[in-house]
């Protein structure tokens, strides 16, 4: 007898809107303090007592944000989380729960949210936040997620971007660019793979450039390292449209100019090696690629001999008087104006 290899296809009209709340949720449990009523109720109940409560949303949209040829549904929800708890980070604050929105087309059975909801269980649970509400519809056009974080921190530890003063150091955290030249090896395969759908991609000298594209980790670890060497930033942003972008910025806001210095930007060898075979420039990859989500934050100059050596952070420049301008120093020694290139949401 031939084994029916046919995956399971459940409708989620079957379930209806509450049934499908109750099977995607029923995983989920509380363990922040915080978390006086979760899931199961109009609302949920949160108690901060003496702390500060940070809030931050993010859409994902099919076509837009994500491309489901190449980006499995787990690893969706994981890197939906994700995006939003990198953005209690950027704050110096602690992610305690989320809210989930999505939207879905009739396209997609019970099964496929099934796996969306296994990558935010998995990410919830990496993360430590609580997953106490959201809602669901149906979509006309393909896969939209919602995501709301919530977060904590005492106010004194709280950091925004209009902190940056002039002389401070300007830092960022890992490396920067493998996700931007993750997308384009994906894009190209799923272009090979449209021309011949029996080709084999072999992906293996891009390991690291598609794990930064798909599974993103957000940087829940910068505020402990921070505290434990007694270093509060003056101003902090998360890199999710480039770091040119998130230089101007952190600029703008704090009144400031900046010298970014080329031969400072930590760059991994796999993208080096991808960017000559793809004729790409590694340091326009690294200054305008996006959806890295490290963090960039300035600190005093007198915090220098705290973080140096720290294999976490890496140096990448200073601010300046907001007159000096924004500027890219090349390894000729050649200023260049810093202009953004990388994501907008809002270009065609």
């Amino acid at each position: 007898m031939i084994e029916d290899k046919t995956p399971q296809r459940t409708s989620i009209a079957q379930l209806g809107e509450f049934g499908l709340i109750n099977h995607l949720t029923k995983n989920f449990g509380n363990i922040q303090p915080s978390t006086l009523k979760g899931i199961g109720d109009d609302a949920a109940i949160l108690d901060f007592k003496d702390k500060k409560v940070i809030v931050s949303t993010d859409l994902l949209i099919e076509g837009v944000h994500f491309d489901l040829a190449y980006m499995p549904l787990k690893h969706l929800g994981y890197k939906s989380v994700v995006v939003n708890v990198s953005d209690i980070c950027a704050m110096n604050a602690k992610a305690t729960q989320i809210t989930v929105s999505v939207a879905v087309s009739n396209r997609f059975p019970l099964e496929a949210l099934e796996e969306l909801f296994a990558g935010i269980t998995l990410a919830a649970n990496e993360y430590k936040v609580d997953v106490i509400g959201g809602d669901t519809t149906s979509s006309q056009k393909g896969l939209i997620i919602s995501i709301t974080a919530i977060g904590e921190a005492d106010a004194n530890e709280i950091v925004y971007r209009d902190g940056a003063k002039e002389n401070d150091l300007l830092i960022v955290t890992g490396d920067i660019g493998a996700a931007y030249m993750g997308l384009q090896v994906l894009e190209r395969e799923k272009q090979v793979f449209l021309v011949n759908p029996n080709s084999q991609p072999d992906l293996d000298a891009y390991t690291y450039l598609i794990e930064r594209q798909l599974k993103p980790e957000a940087r829940k670890d910068v505020r402990t390292l921070l505290h434990a060497l007694e270093v509060k930033p003056t101003s902090m942003i998360d890199i999710s449209d480039g770091l040119s972008s998130e230089i101007l910025h952190l600029c703008k806001q704090s009144n400031v100019g900046c010298n970014l210095y080329e031969d400072k930007l930590p760059i991994d060898p796999q993208l080096i090696s991808a960017c000559e075979e793809f004729n790409l420039d590694s340091t326009t990859v690294a200054i305008n690629g996006g959806e890295d989500y490290e963090l960039l934050f300035t600190v005093k100059m007198e915090d220098f001999d705290k973080i140096k050596g720290n294999p976490n952070f890496t140096v990448i420049g200073h601010m300046t008087q907001e007159s000096e301008g924004i500027h890219l120093v090349t390894r000729a020694n050649t200023k260049i104006q810093l202009r953004a290139r990388g994501w907008d949401a809002m270009e065609e």
